[in-house]
């Protein structure tokens, strides 16, 4: 069973930095595809950035320049380095993986950003 555990989440103020990890429980190269996604309160889950098996990136418009995504294959883990942050960047953030067919989502760690 593919596991996804994410860490690095907190409080911060407008303007500072956090970097949140996903661990996956299976070596990467398995999963052709990793993302962060968000959900604000109220708000539908909205992808955030994702990179593929083949290192392609995309982000989402709100967060290009600020956020960048990146994949470490030796500790098998996914990482989302996150600047210039924004009180609208609050959300519930959520590591996910595809598999073929399937999709596995982490448990989600709170950001908050304070203005």
């Amino acid at each position: 069973q593919v596991q996804l555990v994410e860490s690095g989440g907190g409080v911060v103020h407008a303007g500072g930095s956090l970097k949140l990890s996903c661990a996956a429980s299976i070596s990467l190269s398995s999963i052709h595809v990793m993302g962060w996604y968000r959900q604000a309160p109220g708000r539908q889950r909205e992808l955030v950035a994702g990179i593929s098996s083949g290192g392609s990136v995309n982000y989402a418009d709100a967060v290009k320049g600020r956020f960048t995504i990146s994949r470490d294959y030796a500790e098998n883990m996914v990482h989302l380095q996150m600047n210039s942050l924004k009180p609208e960047d609050t959300a519930v953030y959520y590591c996910n993986a595809r598999i073929d067919l399937l999709i596995v989502w982490g448990q989600g760690t709170q950001v908050t950003v304070s203005s």
